[in-house]
């Protein structure tokens, strides 16, 4: 892992777009790029840094961090079910499958926390006992863990996600009865099995979404991302009982600073422009999100060096054009 001085050397060399490479029919997500190669897909995580629907910075190695967690975690789930990786050709781009992509995102949790609108916490605070279909008892406090970790689906949208139980997507023919009952287990597996890699490492897997589709052959496929630092919420697993029971916050490797000082310095929501993240702030969310890959899966991060990122995507993909 790079200290945070060795990284300011590497500041600009930062994949923040990847039209340079040439493949037709880019699909822009907020930190990844989609390109269809007709069987398969390409799917490019950048260093985009995102919030407030627009991006902040380009942090040196965060794509690399994001695929390879992604992964590890790939290899470490297939006994529980198929994902969609093809193969890894460079440290920051994954070669898919393609699959029907049922219409719900997975979530696990398995504590009463979160700062959202849709958060189990604040439904809870604001008087909610039934929250996707699991009733939930009076007297629970914030960061409490739950009875059992619970499935908390919601729909997909570009504006507004909405959360359902299980009851309301079956009832709207969005997926059936038998069906969901599959995708229900594989995706408390995965999270078993995600609780358990992780406190190994001395964390504690809080709650994570998971993405599933359908293959070319009708099998049911794990997609897109699993368990990574941007799609799940990680605390540290020493010291939470007693921070707990002080009423305090649980202590994570917290990446949300960047954001804070966009709050502090901007309108991030209305301001046509932002100024620009100061470097040394790049610099550090670039060694915690090593810090987490680190964490999460108990290995060395070994960042990719030996080329400029554009010269080596382009090596490293040529045999896709």
């Amino acid at each position: 892992m790079l200290s945070t001085r060795e990284i300011h050397q590497h500041l600009t060399n930062v994949l923040e777009d990847t039209a340079f490479l040439g493949f037709p029919g880019l699909i822009r997500g907020k930190v990844r790029d989609r390109y269809d190669l007709g069987d398969k897909l390409m799917l490019i995580t950048t260093d985009r840094q995102s919030a407030f629907d627009r991006v902040l910075a380009a942090v040196p190695f965060k794509g690399q961090v994001l695929n390879q967690v992604s992964a590890f975690w790939f290899e470490h789930t297939r006994d529980i079910v198929p994902n969609h990786v093809i193969e890894i050709p460079d440290p920051n781009v994954t070669i898919a499958r393609k699959c029907e992509v049922f219409p719900v995102e997975f979530v696990m949790r398995a504590y009463l926390t979160g700062t959202t609108s849709t958060s189990i916490w604040k439904n809870y605070q604001g008087g909610a006992r039934n929250y996707c279909g699991h009733e939930l008892p009076d007297g629970m406090v914030k960061n409490q863990p739950l009875p059992k970790p619970l499935l908390t689906p919601t729909t997909k949208d570009d504006l507004h996600d909405e959360l359902v139980s299980a009851a309301q997507i079956i009832e709207r023919g969005m997926i059936d009865a038998d069906t969901w009952a599959r995708l229900e287990t594989i995706a408390g597996a995965l999270f078993a099995r995600g609780q358990e890699i992780a406190a190994a490492n001395g964390l504690i897997l809080v709650d994570t979404k998971y993405e599933l589709g359908r293959d070319k052959d009708g099998d049911i496929v794990l997609i897109d991302e699993i368990h990574t630092p941007d799609s799940s919420r990680y605390w540290l697993r020493e010291g939470y009982e007693t921070r707990f029971v002080k009423g305090e916050e649980p202590e994570n490797i917290d990446k949300e600073f960047l954001r804070r000082w966009f709050v502090d310095h901007c309108d991030p929501y209305h301001d046509e422009v932002l100024p620009e993240a100061p470097a040394e702030l790049v610099a550090e969310l670039s060694h915690r999100y090593m810090q987490l890959f680190e964490m999460i899966t108990a290995t060395t991060f070994e960042p990719a060096l030996d080329r400029p990122i554009r010269e080596r995507m382009l090596q490293n993909l040529a045999k896709y054009r």
